[in-house]
């Protein structure tokens, strides 16, 4: 009894970091390029109180052992990275990556930094930045906003600038957008501002160029939805919530039980 008691409190903390989990994937379901999370479990180590195929008599073996589970714990928290949904916004600088790939991102201080969400804007000197004001890499400047009548961004990441210089409109080919993959994207680094970082795990950056060799192309005045489907999250929510429950009426079973023992009397 004293050993159920350990095993369901286990459920309990395995379901109320699996609500922690949920609840961040439902806080986000609008976030721009945002990737849900899975929180997986894996069972402890089991108490063998007799092994399987141990010798009965001369002749024969029990076919199985006793073996008694100590509950549950946290294996990981993994990233899916599916593609979300495209949303048509028109504006110029927001670009949706349709299929795989990264943006990578400039960070302050230096460092590199990876995101799918493409709301980009144009800071004070012309580079194309995030809303925190980390630059696209390769950095991308567009000069003479003055003369600036718009900014063209093909689905192979050439970008153009369309320019009405003394009544005459000319096209000036600027940096082209590079994408960058990796071998095992779920080993990223979640750092926020939906922003990833390598670690050893994702392995090193494989650059490309859009829509080509397996990368995804870009969509110029699309940004991509978060990938959580807010149904799914809230059957998970709902069944995190009952095993919560459950695991609590195994602790009350088992004091109660203990209870019972505590009030006999000789």
């Amino acid at each position: 009894m004293i050993r159920a008691l350990w095993t369901s409190s286990s459920g309990m903390q395995a379901q109320q970091t699996n609500l922690d989990v949920i609840s961040h994937n439902i806080a986000n379901v609008n976030t721009v390029g945002f990737k849900k999370s899975r929180a997986n479990f894996q069972d402890l180590i089991y108490q063998n109180l007799r092994d399987p195929g141990v010798m009965s008599s001369n002749d024969t073996r029990v076919p199985t052992g006793i073996q008694i589970g100590l509950g549950v714990k946290l294996s990981d928290v993994s990233k899916t990275f599916t593609q979300g949904s495209l949303i048509k916004t028109d504006r110029p600088l927001d670009l949706a990556i349709q299929g795989e790939g990264f943006f990578r991102i400039e960070l302050p201080g230096g460092g590199e930094a990876y995101t799918r969400a493409g709301n980009f804007q144009i800071d004070q000197d012309g580079y194309i930045v995030t809303p925190e004001g980390y630059r696209l890499l390769p950095n991308i400047q567009i000069n003479a906003p003055e003369t600036l009548l718009s900014i063209n961004i093909s689905e192979n990441g050439k970008v153009y600038a369309v320019r009405n210089e003394g009544g005459v409109q000319t096209t000036e080919e600027l940096t082209d957008i590079r994408l960058y993959r990796f071998i095992n994207p779920a080993g990223l680094q979640a750092i926020g501002q939906n922003l990833y970082k390598q670690t050893d795990a994702s392995g090193e950056p494989i650059e490309g160029v859009p829509n080509t060799d397996g990368f995804g192309k870009i969509a110029q005045g699309f940004l991509e939805a978060s990938n959580v489907n807010i149904v799914d999250e809230m059957v998970n929510l709902i069944v995190a919530q009952r095993a919560y429950e459950i695991n609590s009426k195994g602790i009350t079973t088992a004091d109660e039980m203990l209870r019972t023992v505590a009030t006999l009397k000789g």
